[in-house]
């Protein structure tokens, strides 16, 4: 674990800052949910809740089935990070962070597809390629994800079908975490 050098107290009714250079590196924004953990040698540990990353495995053997019906590659990601991939090398993306266009995509509940005056989207940070289509997973409310159709060098642009199968994706995944 790293030190940051960083000291709070606790107030009268239990509750601590975290400050805002942590929140700010980390994404932790006002509402977002926080893990705890401890550790025998009474080390408390805060981590970001992601639902849909209590499904990675099934997540990514949809994304393997959606690549393979599909033809074009697939990631599955939850609000920060990568957390399936089919198509795409698993270490060239997986555990990357999502991009601040697909974040805000996520906050305002919008999807995205390519079209002929709508160009790919950047969707994950350090990432060269593009998404055609990207839609939102949400669950009990909140927008937990999203599942993004990534472009191939055998389309230009997604047909009605890949639009479908990534809108069904995204409701079954969030479906599958109620």
């Amino acid at each position: 674990m790293k030190a940051t050098g960083i000291v709070r107290r606790i107030d009268d009714l239990g509750r601590i800052v975290i400050p805002k250079e942590i929140r700010r590196s980390f994404r932790i924004k006002e509402g977002d949910p926080l893990e705890i953990y401890t550790d025998s040698e009474g080390e408390v540990i805060f981590k970001k809740y992601s639902p849909i990353g209590e499904l990675s495995n099934f997540a990514g053997q949809y994304a393997e089935v959606l690549h393979k019906d599909a033809g074009m590659p697939v990631v599955i990601t939850d609000n920060d990070h990568v957390i399936a991939v089919s198509g795409i090398s698993k270490r060239e993306v997986l555990e990357r962070r999502v991009s601040k266009s697909l974040e805000e995509l996520m906050e305002n509940r919008q999807i995205h597809i390519k079209t002929d005056k709508v160009p790919s989207m950047n969707a994950i940070e350090g990432f060269d390629r593009r998404a055609q289509i990207v839609y939102p997973i949400i669950y009990g409310g909140d927008v937990s994800g999203a599942v993004a159709v990534f472009d191939d060098e055998n389309r230009t642009l997604p047909s009605e079908a890949d639009i479908k199968l990534v809108q069904v994706a995204a409701s079954f995944l969030g479906k599958q975490m109620e």
